[in-house]
């Protein structure tokens, strides 16, 4: 599975992330509610673990916003607020189970994977954006038909654009993906990265199919021919 994780206590962050990659997950955190929101978070991932309590927005906020646009991603919701009411709302706006604070990593991922295997959809096995055929199965990527040769770390690069085409993809979120921290300061770790995967597909092209939105990250063409 691939988790999205928006939860401001760093502990919590770190326990779920680290138990879902032991259990050979992937898992991308947010600390913020809007910034969720602004990058769709729910979109691009199998499962969904959102807190109540959120700076700024709610998880519910979330919720609503990714389930507004159709999103109908799984999402389970953490909170300390164990009341009926509160359980009430958020199975209003969405939510397909909820999980009071304090609990069980164990318990999390049980649910978490029964959810995923009832949910209505399965997950693909192929990215597709414009002439690019990403398949998760083989770790092979097409452009046009051709065999594109990715080393690990470029194919999760893309990967994460892919997920978010369209979209801005934050230096943060693809260090989050990709090695499991936070990113907090400069780094041309991911600049290295990003001009060799334009220099793998951009050959002949007047513009790259990554775009460089500054002071902000990377959005994949979500229309390129």
């Amino acid at each position: 599975m691939h988790v999205c994780l928006v939860e401001d206590d760093p502990l919590i962050c770190r326990a779920v992330d680290t138990a879902l990659r032991e259990n050979g997950h992937t898992c991308l955190c947010f600390h913020d509610g809007q910034e969720a929101i602004d990058a769709q978070a729910l979109a691009g991932c199998d499962v969904g673990v959102l807190d109540v309590m959120l700076p700024g927005a709610s998880g519910i906020d979330v919720l609503r916003a990714a389930r507004d646009q159709g999103v109908r991603t799984p999402v389970i919701i953490l909170t300390a607020l164990g009341a009926t009411p509160e359980k009430l709302r958020a199975f209003e706006k969405g939510a397909d189970d909820y999980l009071v604070k304090p609990f069980d990593t164990s318990e999390l991922l049980a649910r978490l994977d029964a959810m995923h295997r009832r949910a209505a959809y399965r997950p693909t096995l192929e990215l597709v954006a414009g002439p690019l055929h990403l398949s998760l199965a083989t770790k092979r990527l097409s452009l046009n038909g051709r065999q594109i040769e990715l080393t690990p770390t470029e194919f999760s690069i893309l990967e994460m654009l892919m997920r978010y085409k369209g979209q801005v993809v934050t230096r943060s979120m693809l260090c989050e993906h990709i090695w499991g921290f936070r990113w907090d300061g400069p780094t041309n770790v991911i600049e290295v990265h990003i001009t060799r995967i334009r220099g793998k597909l951009d050959h002949n092209r007047e513009k790259s199919l990554i775009r460089t939105i500054r002071g902000r990250g990377y959005a994949l063409a979500a229309d390129a021919p």
